[in-house]
C-alpha cells in the first residue's frame, strides 16, 4: 500500500536516493547529495514541509511532488494565487503507472488549499524559488523537452502549455568580442564595469539566489550618468560539475528603453564573454523566451546553439 504524508525531517537522504535513481539528463544535476537538497530546496525560508508529499511504500518513501508560489510583484513576499508544482519524481524502480498522478493531485490540492487559482507545471525564471543548480541550468526553464515523463504527466493531467523558453550554450574557449564600428564607438563613449558579489534588490532574489557566486556586467557613459545596461552571470553549480565545464548563467539583460536596437547589448555580452573566458568559464548558457527573436537572433549572432526547449504548463484551479 501506498500512502502520500508531508516532508518529514528524516526526508532528505531518501529523497535524493529517488533522485539518484533516475536516468542522467543533461538538464537535472547527477548525482545529487542531501547538502545540495538542503541550500536549493530546504533551506529555502518559503519551504512549507506541507508543501512536499512525500510517496511512502512499506514505510520508506518512493517518490515526492514538491509545490510552491511565486512572488508578488517587487519580491517583497509571495503570491499565493498563483500555484507552482516544481517537481514531481518517483524512483526509477517503483512500478505503479498512477502513483505520479495522485503526487500531483495532491500537490494541486496544497496550492488550492492555499489559494491559488491557477496552478503552473514546472516554474520559470524569475518564479521558480527552488532547485536552482539542480535543475535546468541558467534558470529554471519549466520542463525540459529531454524530461519527456513529466511534460507528459502534465498533458495528461489536463495542463496547456503556456510558455515556451529556448535554451543556449556557446563554448568561450574561441570566443572573441566581434569587431565593428559601431563597437568601436561605444567603447570609445562607454565605461564596461564588473560589480562582484552585487547586491539583492529585493528579498525574493536574496533568497533564490542566497549562497550563489555572482557578478554583474554595467555599461555607463564616460562622462558619467545613469547605467545604460546591464547584465548578470552566476557560476551554474552544481549541476555544471556534471557536464565537466565551468558554466556561467545568463540573466537579467537590460538596455535602457531609449536604447534599443543601438548596439548595447551586443557590446556588453561580447565584453563579458571576454571576461568569463579569461577566469576560466569554457561554457554560457541563457534561456529566451521562445518568441524573442531579437534577443534568440542576438545569441546566435555571438556563436551561441540551441541545446533544449523548456515549457511552463498551465491549468486553472478549478480544472
Amino acid at each position: 500500500m501506498i500512502e502520500l504524508r508531508p516532508f518529514r525531517n528524516t526526508d532528505p537522504p531518501h529523497l535524493a536516493e529517488v533522485w539518484r535513481s533516475q536516468p542522467p539528463e543533461r538538464g537535472r544535476m547527477h548525482p545529487v547529495s542531501t547538502a545540495m537538497l538542503e541550500m536549493s530546496v530546504f533551506s529555502k525560508p518559503y519551504f512549507d514541509r506541507d508543501g512536499l508529499v512525500v510517496a511512502l511504500q512499506d514505510g520508506r518513501p518512493i517518490g515526492f511532488a514538491h509545490a510552491g508560489f511565486g512572488p508578488l510583484q517587487g519580491g517583497a513576499e509571495l503570491d499565493t494565487s498563483l500555484g507552482i508544482t516544481h517537481l514531481v519524481m518517483t524512483h526509477a524502480g517503483v512500478a505503479d503507472p498512477h502513483l505520479e498522478d495522485d503526487l500531483l493531485r495532491a500537490s494541486e490540492e496544497y496550492l488550492r488549499g492555499h489559494g491559488a487559482t491557477c496552478f503552473l507545471g514546472g516554474g520559470a525564471g524569475a518564479l521558480s524559488g527552488f532547485y536552482l543548480g539542480l535543475i535546468g541550468g541558467s534558470q529554471a526553464p519549466g520542463v525540459l523537452d529531454s524530461d519527456h515523463r513529466q511534460a507528459d504527466l502534465y498533458i495528461r493531467s489536463g495542463y496547456q502549455a503556456h510558455r515556451r523558453l529556448v535554451v543556449l550554450q556557446r563554448d568561450l574557449a574561441r570566443f572573441r568580442p566581434p569587431v565593428t564600428r559601431t563597437q568601436r564607438q561605444l567603447r570609445r563613449e562607454l565605461n564596461f564595469d564588473t560589480i562582484d558579489a552585487p547586491k539583492s534588490t529585493n528579498w525574493w532574489e536574496a533568497c533564490v539566489m542566497a549562497g550563489l557566486d555572482r557578478t554583474r556586467f554595467t555599461l555607463t557613459e564616460k562622462r558619467g550618468g545613469a547605467i545604460q545596461a546591464s547584465v548578470s552571470i552566476w557560476d551554474v553549480e552544481p549541476l555544471a560539475s556534471s557536464w565537466g565545464l565551468r558554466t556561467a548563467g545568463v540573466f537579467d539583460l537590460w538596455v535602457a528603453p531609449t536604447l534599443h536596437r543601438q548596439g548595447l547589448a551586443t557590446y556588453l555580452l561580447s565584453e563579458t564573454y571576454a571576461v568569463l573566458r579569461k577566469r576560466g568559464y569554457a561554457l554560457v548558457e541563457a534561456q529566451i523566451e521562445d518568441g524573442n527573436a531579437a534577443a534568440i537572433g542576438l545569441s546566435k549572432f555571438l556563436g551561441m546553439s540551441v541545446v533544449d526547449h523548456g515549457t511552463v504548463f498551465r491549468k486553472n484551479g478549478d480544472g
